[in-house]
């Protein structure tokens, strides 16, 4: 038997629900559900959809995880079944935030829905943040000072697309570009743009359909206490300051 095939057994036993009545629900007949949970048939998209639905879980745990070795009570579960997150809760129910360091970050594209995952990230707790889920993930490069490489950006995970607002900083998981910290613009139907604070580097757009998580940026976790570089303004602004104070020299020497 697949692990799919383990999975719904699992759930159709824990909610104490005959084959018969699972697939009434599926609507499809029971001799094909069955051949679903004995593993003797592969089960097509509509009708992993149609399941995950009806148990309000992601295909991505049917199909991956071993519901056996996980709290169903510690999955936050989000609007229209979209997905169920997993989440980590210390003695008093309270939310950990857990880190995504630079050491496991190539592997979160693959475990974000995974609990076994979530659980063996190191967890921190902030409790000013407030309400809502959030995690930790890894700041690479320099294209969003004053944010540097090395820095830990807490976001807060963002259920609606539509909650997204312009010109806000977000971590996005993508499936193409992966793990990237941006500014966001939602000028363009069924596209995100994304900008850099770091003007050296061009706008590029992301498809919706290739967003996997969103998370709102929350607070900064940084590891230097060097002095912030001018931006280009300030530099500007300064050098006319000075030169305006030659010039004011140069006139007393000469008058």
């Amino acid at each position: 038997m697949s692990l799919f095939s383990d999975n719904i057994r699992v759930l159709r036993v824990r909610h104490k629900i005959s084959q018969e009545k699972l697939a009434e629900g599926l609507q499809i007949t029971r001799g094909r559900y069955v051949k679903y949970e004995d593993g003797t048939s592969e089960a097509p998209y509509d009708i992993l959809k149609r399941i995950a639905w009806y148990f309000h879980i992601s295909i991505d745990l049917l199909l991956s995880v071993d519901i056996r070795k996980i709290d169903m009570q510690h999955l936050l579960k989000l609007e229209d079944n979209r997905l169920v997150l997993p989440i980590q809760v210390d003695n008093q129910g309270e939310n950990f935030i857990e880190v995504v360091t630079q050491k496991v970050k190539a592997g979160y594209l693959n475990g974000y829905a995974d609990p076994e995952y979530i659980e063996s990230l190191q967890q921190i707790s902030l409790p000013f943040l407030g309400p809502g889920k959030h995690r930790g993930f890894p700041v690479e490069g320099d294209s969003m000072p004053p944010h540097e490489d090395g820095s830990i950006i807490i976001g807060r995970y963002v259920e609606r697309l539509g909650d997204v607002q312009d010109g806000k900083t977000y971590i996005l998981i993508t499936k193409n570009e992966g793990m990237v910290y941006k500014r966001l613009n939602k000028n363009k139907k069924n596209v995100l743009v994304l900008e850099s604070d770091n003007s050296f580097y061009p706008n590029y757009e992301v498809r919706l359909s290739d967003i996997i998580e969103i998370w709102e940026y929350r607070c900064n976790i940084g590891r230097t206490d060097k002095k912030q570089e001018l931006n280009e303004m300030e530099s500007m602004r300064e050098m006319i300051l000075e030169l305006k104070r030659d010039v004011s020299e140069i006139k007393n020497k000469t008058a």
